[in-house]
């Protein structure tokens, strides 16, 4: 098994996927900002690691992912406002990536949103007075830097909007090119963290972005699909 470093380790579908990661008989270790965190970490099977990722650079950031086989992004800038969100889900983003390749770590998994793409170095239909453009332009610019910068073995998983509804352990694989995610069904962020455990330790998943909903697909199946 696996030792498996997830950034934005008190986030809701982190606390989701570490249990269900240290269940599959991965070794699971939380990155988180406070100390005071480290409980709610252990309380769910994992490892509290205390650093600051949007402060550190990517040579510190390498030792915090040394002996790590796998690095899942579920973190965050959270809604508090458009410097931050550059900061962390673009500017950190790339330097955990950078980070992963410096220090070994193979296996990356970005949670991002639904149909994460960039046009001529936007993304499309996203116009820059909308109170979402930080955001959206921010992960999208991340992954592209993961597709296109790294030569990691990564997955991209792009869930629609989410929900706290009970996972159903069943999605749809949507390869519409609808650009904004509350368009298309919603995601259970239970399901998120399913997606994470199938798609962790799957070479079909490799090198795919997953584009995904709640619907009427097994987990392990799913992962198999993608562009």
């Amino acid at each position: 098994m696996s030792t498996i470093t997830i950034i934005g380790g008190h986030g809701k579908i982190a606390f989701l996927a570490a249990p269900l990661l240290s269940k599959a008989g991965h070794t699971v270790r939380s990155v988180i900002r406070k100390d005071e965190q480290s409980a709610d970490i252990e309380a769910a099977n994992a490892t509290p690691i205390v650093a600051d990722v949007e402060e550190l650079d990517t040579d510190a950031i390498a030792e915090v992912l040394a002996g790590s086989d796998a690095v899942v992004w579920s973190a965050g800038a959270g809604g508090s406002g458009e410097d931050r969100t550059w900061a962390m889900d673009r500017d950190a983003a790339i330097r955990v990536m950078d980070a992963a390749q410096k220090s070994g770590t193979r296996r990356f998994v970005m949670v991002s949103y639904f149909n994460s793409r960039l046009v001529d170095g936007e993304v499309p239909g996203v116009e820059k007075d909308d109170g979402m453009y930080a955001y959206y332009n921010a992960k999208s610019q991340a992954d592209e830097h993961l597709r296109t910068k790294t030569d990691l073995d990564w997955t991209v998983l792009g869930p629609s909007v989410l929900t706290l509804e009970p996972a159903t352990q069943t999605i749809t694989v949507d390869s519409s090119e609808e650009t904004r995610d509350l368009e298309v069904p919603s995601t259970s962020r239970e399901n998120v963290a399913y997606v994470i455990d199938a798609a962790i330790a799957e070479p079909a998943s490799f090198g795919k972005t997953l584009n995904f909903h709640d619907g009427d697909t097994p987990v392990a199946e799913a992962v198999t699909q993608g562009v």
